[in-house]
């Protein structure tokens, strides 16, 4: 299981999200954590961005709803860490 970090950009991208669709905050938080347990989960469709954004990940939340993360290690604890990065509508976050 990895924890979830959030980033200031996720977090701005959240709240703009949310406050225009209160519904969608709840199929973030079911995608958060299919996220968390397994990154890999087929429902997520999580695949690896090229071009300017190489080294980052995206997961589709629903049609035009998708989450750019990384992958990183804890320094102290060495725990497994996903960094959210951004969240957004298809055209905002690439």
């Amino acid at each position: 299981m990895y924890t979830l970090s959030w980033s200031n950009g996720f977090r701005r991208g959240f709240n703009k999200a949310t406050r225009k669709d209160p519904v969608l905050q709840e199929k973030i938080f079911f995608a958060l954590e299919k996220l968390s347990r397994e990154p890999f989960d087929p429902s997520l469709k999580a695949h690896k961005l090229h071009g300017k954004l190489v080294g980052l990940w995206v997961c589709q939340v629903e049609y035009d709803c998708r989450i750019v993360f990384t992958f990183a290690k804890d320094p102290d604890s060495g725990k497994d860490l996903i960094v959210l990065v951004d969240i957004g509508k298809h055209d905002e976050v690439y």
